[in-house]
Order: structure tokens, then C-alpha cells, then sequence
């Protein structure tokens, strides 16, 4: 059964840089046929999808994130990373990381597992 993990500072000032890690194990982030995803809920509001990278490597982002934010992966370590740059108090929210089957569009896709999830709050 596959598994994630996500992980880094818990606080981040404004202006900065997030930078969280998910760490994937009981399943490749090289097999084709599955994507990993991003996603993030902030206090009092839904899920928001953030962006996606593919078993090959190809990355998808949400439009209204896209000019912030950068996925990427370590396959020799089996996780992938999320950096979500300039950040300000909105940003503050609790972020997942999610496998699913098929690319996710943000709008109804389904992830058959998913982080536990880390708390992020940007405040100076």
C-alpha cells in the first residue's frame, strides 16, 4: 500500500520561500499511470489543488498558483517537492500531499491516497 508523507517548516515569513517534501513509499514516482499531486486547504475554506508531476516527469499547475509555484522530484530518493515562493498570510494552510490514476484538472479529480498533511502558517 502505497504511503506519503509530507514534510518541512511548519512557519514561514512573508516574502519567502515555502518548501515542503513528500516522501512516497510502497510505490514508484516513476510508474507510469499515476500522478502526484499538490494540494492545500486553508483555515475555513476547501481543497485547493495546487499542481501535479507525472511519472514522466511533466508538471501541471493551477492557473492561479502557476506564476508561484514549482514542483519537482528526486527519484533516486523517491519524493517530491513543492516550493510556493513570495508568500503572505494567505497562504497559511494546511497542504497534502495525494496519488491519483488520472491527471487532475482541479475541479473533480480523486486521489486514492494522500498524505496525512503539515500545517503551514506564514506570519512574520
Amino acid at each position: 500500500q502505497v504511503q506519503l508523507q509530507e514534510s518541512g517548516p511548519g512557519l514561514v515569513k512573508p516574502s519567502q520561500t515555502l518548501s515542503l517534501t513528500c516522501a512516497v513509499s510502497g510505490g514508484s514516482i516513476t510508474t507510469d499511470g499515476y500522478y502526484w499531486s499538490w494540494i492545500r486547504q486553508p483555515p475555513g475554506k476547501g481543497l485547493e489543488w495546487m499542481g501535479v508531476i507525472a511519472a514522466s516527469g511533466s508538471t501541471y499547475y493551477s492557473p492561479s498558483l502557476k506564476s508561484r509555484t514549482s514542483i519537482s522530484r528526486d527519484t533516486t530518493k523517491n519524493q517530491f517537492t513543492l516550493q510556493l515562493t513570495a508568500v503572505t498570510p494567505e497562504d497559511t494552510a494546511v497542504y497534502y500531499c495525494g496519488r491519483s490514476i488520472v491527471l487532475p484538472n482541479g475541479v473533480d479529480e480523486e486521489y486514492d491516497s494522500w498524505g496525512q498533511g503539515t500545517q503551514v502558517t506564514v506570519s512574520s
